[in-house]
């Protein structure tokens, strides 16, 4: 089976200009402004390298860029140079370039390369005559030592797929569009037929493409579906090999088949991960540490079940049941086949997409720093998504068909006094709706869930 070819508006050089990212706000930000080193961090191939350049180059900064894994005799430079005097000579001697003090950033790119590069960052910053970014992908990589330096040494920028928000900018939607949609979102009130139809064509279409850079690039210049797969067929397996060259022996079997019994899982009705489908028996006990790794990683985003919907989730969190998403709904799709991918592209009302909806917006609260929950009870059913917002529990649940009215759980969790729940959100292919507390929105409106709290700044006590 092919693919629709999608006729796209943007070609050429253009491609790469149209994929703005948030991250890069942050990165130029630390250019103009902060004199710690920048740890820029995230997955494989979700485009650390690009905006960092980027963003180097846009502001016309004097920069070095290394990258310790196509260049691994830099990483010996490195590691012997005693002193910030020996790093630049030796630096300078090897690639011909000229630093400049108080002017020059040292990017090293792949910097897990070096295992106790926090001990060097904390020398470089306090010796001062420079700057630097480091960029490390997070799969296989021992990054808490370096995300243990005191603050007062480094900042962290952690990149991500792209969101939805993100995608739509890149697909060519404008300003006046996007804000239209976030004014709905704040006031309540529908977006227009003419406009949820148009958002929701694109949110299929994320559903396929994802937001792997690479694979949104190949979407827009070509619309070509059967390319972008090829990419995230490539990712997947760059992912595996990952797996296999960094995890201890013993659990590479265990990292690949939990990743690849995933895609399984989130097309079951009860969406929590079965520990017997990778072999009958097994506890969670011997799963756990191929869980943690691959979360650490990136590759993968875990939904915990909370005990109860109220503040604070964490502390009512019961580690031994979970649900697992990918980190890229279109990486979860590529594993689907043609048939499946083809019905979301063409709105097949007959295909049950409860899984990859829940998928992207895992990923997008992901994205936006929640970690997620889910609630169980015989009693009270079950609720996709718990997220504490605004300093409030907030219940979400996602509906792919056309009975988002039914809906028992949340209405029992909104009721419920002891819960103080304010908010709960029911994600849904149709317009904006409110009934009560419960707020019903389109799918893609998880775009605009974020958490507006901030902490005042405080006065010393007297």
């Amino acid at each position: 089976m092919l693919f629709p070819i999608y006729t796209a508006s943007i070609t050429g050089n253009g491609v790469s200009e149209m994929i703005k990212r948030k991250a890069e706000d942050r990165i130029k930000e630390w250019i103009q402004m902060s004199a710690k080193a920048l740890l820029v961090s995230g997955a494989r191939q979700v485009g650390k390298t690009f905006s960092i350049r980027r963003c180097l180059k846009d502001d016309h900064c004097n920069y070095l860029e290394i990258n310790l894994i196509e260049q691994p005799e830099l990483a010996t430079v490195l590691e012997q140079s005693m002193s910030v005097d020996d790093l630049i000579v030796n630096l300078s001697a090897a690639t011909n370039y000229s630093f400049i003090k108080g002017e020059s950033i040292l990017f090293i790119d792949e910097v897990q390369e070096i295992k106790d590069i926090v001990t060097r960052v904390k020398f470089w910053v306090d010796e001062g005559s420079f700057r630097y970014i480091l960029s490390g992908s997070l799969l296989g990589v021992e990054l808490r030592n370096l995300r243990s330096a005191p603050v007062g040494y480094l900042d962290e920028v952690e990149m991500f797929p792209l969101d939805f928000e993100e995608f739509l900018k890149a697909s060519g939607v404008n300003e006046d569009v996007l804000g239209h949609l976030r004014d709905c979102f704040d006031d309540r009130k529908p977006v227009g037929e003419l406009i949820h139809d148009k958002i929701m064509k694109h949110f299929r279409r994320y559903l396929v493409v994802g937001g792997m850079p690479d694979a949104v690039r190949e979407y827009i210049e070509s619309g070509n579906i059967s390319k972008v797969t090829a990419i995230q067929q490539n990712i997947k397996e760059l992912y595996k090999l990952d797996f296999t060259k960094y995890e201890a022996e013993d659990k590479k079997l265990m990292i690949i088949s939990i990743y690849e019994t995933m895609p399984s899982q989130l097309l079951k009705q009860n969406r929590r991960f079965n520990y017997a489908d990778i072999k009958k028996g097994l506890r969670f006990e011997r799963l756990e540490s191929s869980f943690l790794w691959l979360i650490s990683a990136g590759v993968v985003i875990a939904a915990y079940n909370a005990t109860e919907p109220r503040v604070s989730l964490s502390q009512n969190q019961k580690s031994s049941l979970l649900k697992l998403y990918s980190s890229d709904v279109g990486l979860l799709t590529s594993g689907y086949g043609n048939a499946l991918r083809t019905k979301i592209l063409t709105n097949d009302e007959k295909v049950n997409l409860g899984g990859i909806y829940e998928n992207a917006v895992a990923q997008e609260l992901n994205a936006h720093g929640f970690q997620t929950y889910f609630y169980n009870s015989h009693k009270n059913g079950e609720l996709d998504f718990l997220i504490e917002k605004d300093t409030q529990v907030v219940p979400i649940e996602v509906k792919s068909g056309k009975d988002y009215y039914v809906h028992s759980a949340i209405s029992k969790a909104v009721d419920n006094p002891e819960y103080e729940i304010e908010t709960a959100y029911i994600l849904t292919n149709y317009d904006v709706e409110t009934d009560g507390k419960i707020v019903y929105l389109p799918i893609y409106m998880s775009m605009f869930i974020t958490d507006t709290v901030e902490f005042p700044i405080l006065e010393p006590i007297d």
